[in-house]
């Protein structure tokens, strides 16, 4: 069953969509779905759709409701992806994980106080990491994360699971930035890190030309594990 849902704000200075997708049975725990720069759309509510088929309860928050609520860009259509660019731009990050912390509450509270995971993708996947550090999300995943070397100092307030998903060839994350990545994050007891040769950002989109199908398949088996050990 799918719907939208209105989420307070943590400050309750307002509140903003999600879509929300449950499991026919009992959800065995909930999994917050991180937008990327393209909004709430048809790719990241497939996400939620596929993670409540596998019996999860699964919402992606608005993150750009302050900017223009409700937008969905397509990456293929180069107007879109500029306007998404633009959108990125205007959009105050730790607002954005703030909401993504009022998301995680009302997931908990949807599956009587149950784990709750976040997943994200590009922006999201940065999202993500700053989640895994800034809330008390039970497993986070990062696909594509832009500028984590940059948040690095951050990982020492990581107290739970981290799976994050590196393409080799991500034209938005280059090799100084990866190998900043390993070199921070390698020995930490909490993270782990898988890398992609011959991938580039976007590859585990659900639609369009930035999808590496069988790259996809890869990490998204990889992600089902990881949820399935650490949201139990």
């Amino acid at each position: 069953m799918t719907a939208t849902i209105t989420i307070d704000t943590l400050d309750g200075s307002g509140q903003f969509s999600g879509y929300i997708a449950k499991p026919q049975a009992q959800a065995k725990a909930a999994i917050v779905v991180i937008q990327e720069i393209f909004g709430v759309n048809a790719g990241i509510r497939r996400k939620c759709d596929t993670l409540a088929e596998a019996g999860y309860l699964a919402i992606a928050p608005d993150l750009f409701w302050r900017i223009e609520p409700g937008i969905e860009l397509d990456p293929d259509i180069k107007s879109e992806f500029d306007r998404a660019l633009q959108l990125m731009g205007q959009f105050d990050q730790d607002q954005g994980v703030a909401d993504i912390e009022a998301t995680i509450r009302a997931a908990r509270a949807l599956v009587d106080d149950g784990k709750v995971g976040v997943v994200g993708y590009c922006l999201g996947g940065r999202l993500a990491f700053m989640a895994a550090a800034r809330t008390d999300a039970d497993a986070s995943v990062g696909y594509y994360g832009v500028g984590i070397d940059g948040l690095l100092g951050e990982k020492h307030a990581i107290a739970n699971p981290v799976l994050l998903h590196v393409p080799e060839e991500d034209h938005f994350v280059d090799k100084a930035a990866q190998k900043a990545m390993h070199a921070g994050l390698d020995d930490h007891p909490k993270v782990t890190i898988h890398d992609y040769p011959g991938e580039d950002h976007g590859f585990a989109t659900e639609f369009g030309e930035r999808r590496s199908d069988a790259s996809a398949k890869q990490a998204d088996a990889r992600t089902a594990k990881f949820f399935a050990e650490n949201l139990a």
